[in-house]
């Protein structure tokens, strides 16, 4: 890919806190990325969503220089991350899918061993660490050993590892895996923190939820291609307007619900009879909900739920990746499995 390909040299590359054009990496004659394209915009969270295998953690892998693209180019905080590898790792952190501290030592022995590792020094080291602790809301447990902490705990303590040069991008693969909600809704209060406080942050995860909650935009990958990008209401406008669902108490009622419900449907409404339970797309919602539940009543069906819902993430991904055959799912599935034996998950900084 040319440079005027990607939009020139010294252009707007800058203007972006990540951008790819055309990624590719390959494992063998497994394609991990294949043509993969990305912009995510400065002082946001960008959300990178995708089935297993799909090619999330090798995205970030690239972007972080902890692996060599096979193709295409990227920018990360304004730096080429092929040509100038050593500078992107000064304007980035990185934070896995599990906590890299060490149990034994204390929240604040940990963050000053990091800083020492990123030379800043026994007195610069400690009085980022002090920042950090109290940015993160781990004064209290600061003295403790990280051992002692619960899961939320030791995750905001890895995100404080990965701020503590104050980088410009963050990149989160999967932050809150295995977390309670607890612990998930701490590390996501951390994250907007972190966001409000300038810095860009690219996340990967299976929580669509946390996607929705996060992101204000979200690209989804598959089989190594961004297949849909767009703020979370656009994607779910691509799914349709809001679904009227019914659930009957008797599997022998269900047609009477399937006729009720198409009477007011805006396409053609669909039954799942092991549920019990039928749903449409419509345009009028209070009016489609208010008419079938007086016409169920009135033909004495017992309905066991109604309701309307709006679209989820949850439907966009299954619309968009739910398609795949089984032999493309196994195929992706082990080329994830290659590329995570073939590299190691690491902390990225200055000191690499």
């Amino acid at each position: 890919m040319s440079d005027s390909d990607f939009g020139g040299r010294g252009d707007d590359a800058g203007a972006y806190a990540v951008r790819a054009r055309g990624l590719e990496k390959r494992y063998g004659d497994k394609r991990a990325l294949d043509g993969f394209d990305l912009t995510v915009a400065h002082g946001t969270v960008h959300g990178l969503l995708g089935p297993n295998g799909a090619g999330k953690t090798t995205a970030v892998r690239v972007l972080s220089t902890l692996i060599r693209l096979d193709g295409g180019r990227a920018t990360v905080g304004g730096a080429d991350v092929r040509r100038d590898a050593r500078t992107v790792r000064g304007r980035i952190g990185l934070t896995g899918q599990y906590a890299a501290v060490d149990e034994v030592l204390s929240g604040r022995q940990n963050l000053e061993m990091f800083g020492r590792l990123f030379h800043l020094g026994g007195k610069r080291a400690a009085r980022r660490a002090a920042e950090l602790l109290e940015q993160f809301g781990l004064e209290a447990a600061a003295d403790k050993g990280a051992g002692t902490y619960s899961g939320g705990m030791r995750r905001r303590l890895d995100l404080a590892a990965s701020m503590i040069l104050a980088p410009s991008v963050l990149f989160l693969d999967e932050p809150t895996t295995g977390l309670d909600p607890r612990g998930r809704s701490e590390v996501w209060d951390s994250v907007r923190s972190l966001v409000a406080s300038g810095t860009s942050v690219l996340l990967t995860t299976q929580y669509l939820e946390e996607a929705d909650k996060l992101a204000s935009r979200i690209t989804v990958i598959d089989q190594g291609r961004a297949i849909a990008d767009d703020t979370p209401d656009g994607l779910k406008a691509t799914v349709g307007g809001s679904q009227l669902e019914v659930v009957v108490a008797e599997p022998a009622d269900l047609p009477a619900a399937v006729k009720a419900v198409a009477r007011v449907a805006a396409g053609e409404p669909e039954a799942v009879d092991a549920e019990r339970r039928v749903q449409a797309a419509v345009t009028d919602r209070v009016g489609a909900l208010t008419e079938v539940a007086r016409t169920l009543q009135d033909e004495g069906v017992a309905v066991e739920d109604i309701g309307l819902r709006r679209p989820s993430l949850d439907d966009v991904f299954l619309r968009l990746t739910g398609g795949r055959t089984k032999d493309q799912q196994e195929s992706a599935q082990g080329q994830g499995q290659g590329q995570g034996r073939a590299q190691k998950q690491g902390r990225t900084g200055a000191a690499a």
